[in-house]
């Protein structure tokens, strides 16, 4: 064999080395949770549950998905009942405390309603988005005590993270650690970020509660939420005023 053909042998097998390597670094990438950042550069988590995409930790952004600045608002006082545009805060105005234990920020519902809140391609969830996720974990293996069906009545504990929740006694509740092999199975990972009263602006319920907007609203000027708590194996669908602070979760559109 001539020494020209030595080395093209040679090339060859060193490039079909080099292809071998890349494939299997490929294959490794595609294992790893997949990452969503926001218009502020916060990157978070991502779990797929049933047919659905979600983001697996509360949203943060200070801006809009277009770049515009959400309105931050501190004051405990007027200024956050009577806000009619889009608002932020952090609980108790702490950044550090919010970020530092995964709460996200919380917004009123007119930042909401912009369209803009969440990461381009994803979205607030409606409502139906929402039962899609209950039912899904209801007859799917996520009630707490291994049976199906009930919607929305004994997934919470599947939904919540396994730290941060105030102890509580009651069988299968969120904050009890039994059933350890249902605590936050769907991956959802919910924190007990609590919220901001509607009418005084007054923080509340951190480390007891988590509440979700949707996008859809029902009669009387609410809006259909989310809950879950320390004390239940419920996941709740509440109706909510405008003006509450509350956590926000995007699903991919």
């Amino acid at each position: 064999m001539s020494v020209m053909k030595r080395k093209i042998l040679s090339l060859c097998f060193l490039f079909s080395l080099v292809t071998l390597v890349f494939t299997a670094c490929e294959t490794e990438d595609e294992t790893t949770p997949n990452v969503v950042s926001d218009i502020d550069g916060n990157s978070y988590n991502t779990v797929v549950i049933g047919t659905q995409t979600w983001i697996a930790e509360n949203l943060q952004t200070t801006k809009y998905n277009d770049g515009t600045p959400i309105s931050y608002i501190a004051d405990n006082n007027n200024a956050w009942a009577s806000a009619a545009t889009g608002a932020y805060c952090w609980y108790n105005n702490d950044q550090d405390f919010a970020e530092g234990n995964s709460y996200g920020a919380l917004y009123n519902w007119y930042a909401v309603e912009t369209g803009k809140l969440c990461p381009s391609g994803w979205h607030v969830p409606t409502d139906d988005d929402w039962n899609t996720l209950e039912n899904f974990l209801a007859d799917n293996g996520y009630n707490y005590d291994g049976t199906t069906g009930g919607g929305r009545a004994k997934i919470a504990k599947a939904l919540a993270e396994t730290t941060g929740w105030t102890k509580f006694s009651a069988p299968g509740v969120v904050g009890n650690t039994d059933y350890p092999d249902y605590r936050n199975k769907s991956g959802f990972s919910a924190m007990p970020s609590g919220f901001r009263v509607y009418y005084n602006g007054v923080f509340s319920s951190v480390n007891t509660n988590t509440d979700w907007w949707s996008s859809t609203t029902t009669t009387g000027g609410f809006v259909f939420g989310r809950s879950v708590n320390n004390y239940s194996a419920n996941m709740y669908r509440t109706s909510i005023v405008k003006s509450y602070g509350l956590s926000v979760r995007c699903v991919k559109d």
